[in-house]
């Protein structure tokens, strides 16, 4: 039982004995138990080289067992430490063999999807195994998972996986896309529109991709849905950046205070700024203060501040800098 603290058999039994006797000497030692005198004593010295027994200096001497809090306790302790350094240098040649196999074998890169219900087990198992970040495209019309049917998300969130999802405008179309949004932007999704995606995507930590092969959908292929697994590789990177750069772009859909998401009607018709927020943001972009804005618009400081804030929440921005930078980048000026 106690091969993990570093005791042999023999060891451990001996130092049972001691732990039920205060004293005792080699010899009555090996009276109690199959041992000659002369292997009592090999034995009682490995336990006390190992800091398990401490020897008087009489003649015989006498020993006593170290309390097994002081005694084992911390070569536990050692152990479990050498334990998790030996699984995370095995974590780092998995990792090395795992990449020199890809770089060998095509097929460690990439793997086909094919089927709808396949596809379906792979994005669960995908966001089952995820551990810090999930990113998505999400186009309309459902190839394998419809609207609202992806439980894995909430899950995943549940446990402190943050979802980044962009949708594109279409999207809404659906029926009840717009209540589906809603339900993961409650349970922590941070959502974004655009006007048009590119293609179907999900990505997870950084380390896995699926992407579709042909196009899918009520207006894609008719055959079954094909995808790819992508792994570690220029390829993943490479979706990746493509998500980062839409996402830049986006409009954030953000909960109302009646749990509404008032943008992505918005968002729909690609233009989401009245001509007051135009007119605001172009004395705003010029250096104008807030103080004559209000004066020449004719509204109050307090109504400039809350279409100022809403044109940062829309465009992601924290500073009005970074408003004003983003409203370039749009086309809003």
């Amino acid at each position: 039982m106690l091969e993990a603290a570093g005791l042999t058999a023999v060891e451990e039994t001996v130092y049972r004995l001691l732990v039920a006797t205060r004293t005792a000497s080699a010899r009555e030692l090996a009276e109690q138990s199959e041992l000659q005198q002369h292997g009592m004593e090999a034995v009682l010295a490995a336990l006390t080289g190992k800091g398990l027994a401490s020897p008087t200096d009489n003649d015989p001497s006498q020993y006593s067992a170290v309390p097994p809090d002081v005694a084992l306790l911390p070569r536990l302790q050692r152990r479990t430490d050498e334990l998790d350094k030996a699984r995370s240098t095995v974590g780092d040649l998995l990792d090395l063999y795992r990449t020199t196999r890809r770089r060998q074998d095509a097929g460690q890169l990439i793997e086909v999807i094919t089927g709808a219900e396949s596809l379906r087990q792979h994005l669960r198992q995908m966001q089952d195994n995820a551990r810090h970040e999930m990113l998505w495209f999400c186009k309309a019309q459902y190839v394998a998972m419809p609207s609202g049917s992806n439980r894995a998300e909430y899950d995943a969130l549940a446990r402190g996986v943050r979802y980044r999802v962009l949708y594109e405008q279409a999207f809404f179309d659906d029926d009840n896309a717009i209540d589906n949004v809603i339900e993961g932007v409650r349970a922590g999704e941070l959502a974004r529109s655009v006007p048009h995606l590119p293609l179907r995507l999900a990505v997870a930590d950084r380390e896995m991709a699926i992407c579709p092969l042909v196009p899918g959908g009520p207006q894609g292929s008719p055959g079954e849905p094909t995808a790819a697994l992508v792994r570690g590789s220029s390829l993943l990177e490479a979706l990746t950046s493509l998500f980062e750069r839409y996402w830049e772009t986006a409009v954030p859909l953000n909960l109302s205070a009646s749990g509404t998401i008032p943008d992505a009607r918005a968002a729909q018709s690609g233009d989401p700024l009245s001509e007051t927020d135009r007119r605001l943001l172009s004395l705003l972009v010029t250096g104008v203060a807030d103080k004559t804005i209000a004066s020449q618009m004719g509204l109050s400081r307090r109504t400039i501040q809350r279409h100022i804030q809403r044109m940062m929440s829309l465009a992601g921005a924290t500073t009005r800098m970074q408003l004003a930078w983003q409203a370039a980048r749009r086309g809003w000026l």
